[in-house]
């Protein structure tokens, strides 16, 4: 990223480390509050450490939007090192005020600050970021970068696989009887992200594990363009075996422009629980 346009995103993007450091994007990292301690997502607190931790102690944990202060300083380390515009793009409005916090700050300072809601989490998020990046390392301007994100928004499709209803409900994005009929049922249930609302909606549901990851499979690829250039993600809550079984299944089959692995970090892990997979995607026009 050359340093006229700052790339920043935040921690949620679950975009592979190797990716983050070759196109020079900054990652503002998400707030784990756990009991008395607050750990900075990916930073202080590993996926690996959260995952484990989550399954054996009895107090749970939250998340937070990073500080206004966290934002203000990534901006003015941004001009400071000479950025004439500021690209930030965050997980969706409709789950986190991150989004409404960058705005905010993004009023106060001397250059343009464009932010983008991806309305969504994970690689959802990532990929409108990797494709802002890639555009700006082949020439493009900022309204070229923006552009080309807000066309992967609109053929993302992401659908999560969980092992449990139990990190939804607790985390209020289900209710409490919902959550009840799950675990009577011993449903393996699966959510989609709308990317137009942000939000998370049932798609479906399954009564054993490896019906659920079937499920997850068959629900992506009929969801989403095929016979275009595909760009898939398989994310994971702590189950990279499976995750690797699901990532070799989709090369063998759809054998993808590109496709990504990586562990789903702490913030979103508190939602999804141990064990979630998920598949996250879009096709080049």
């Amino acid at each position: 990223m050359t340093a006229s346009i700052a790339l920043i995103t935040d921690s949620t993007c679950d975009i592979p480390q190797h990716l983050i450091e070759h196109y020079g994007i900054t990652v503002i990292p998400q707030v784990v509050v756990w009991g008395e301690t607050m750990f900075l997502d990916r930073v202080t607190l590993s996926p690996e450490q959260f995952y484990q931790r989550l399954e054996k102690d009895p107090h749970k944990p939250t998340s937070t939007q990073p500080s206004l202060g966290e934002f203000e300083n990534t901006f003015r380390e941004a001009i400071a090192r000479g950025a004439r515009d500021i690209i930030i793009m965050t997980v969706s409005s409709a789950m986190s005020g991150t989004y409404a916090l960058a705005e905010q700050v993004g009023r106060q300072m001397d250059v343009p600050v464009h932010v983008v809601d991806s309305k969504g989490p994970t690689m959802s998020l990532g990929w409108q970021v990797l494709a802002a990046a890639r555009c700006h390392e082949a020439g493009g301007d900022v309204s070229e970068m923006l552009a080309v994100a807000d066309k992967a928004r609109r053929k993302m499709v992401q659908i999560v696989c969980l092992d449990t209803l139990e990190y939804l409900q607790r985390g209020g994005r289900i209710g409490m009887a919902t959550r009840l009929i799950g675990m009577i049922l011993n449903l393996k249930p699966l959510v989609q992200i709308n990317h137009e609302t942000g939000l998370v909606e049932a798609c479906g549901q399954a009564r054993t594990r490896g019906k659920s990851i079937d499920a997850l499979y068959e629900l992506f690829f009929e969801k989403i363009e095929t016979g275009k250039p595909l760009h898939v993600a398989v994310l994971h809550g702590n189950a990279l075996l499976e995750a690797e079984e699901l990532a070799g299944r989709i090369q063998q089959k759809h054998a993808p422009e590109e496709l990504l692995m990586n562990i789903t970090g702490p913030v979103l892990g508190i939602h999804t629980g141990p064990r979630a997979l998920a598949l996250c995607g879009y096709t080049e026009e």
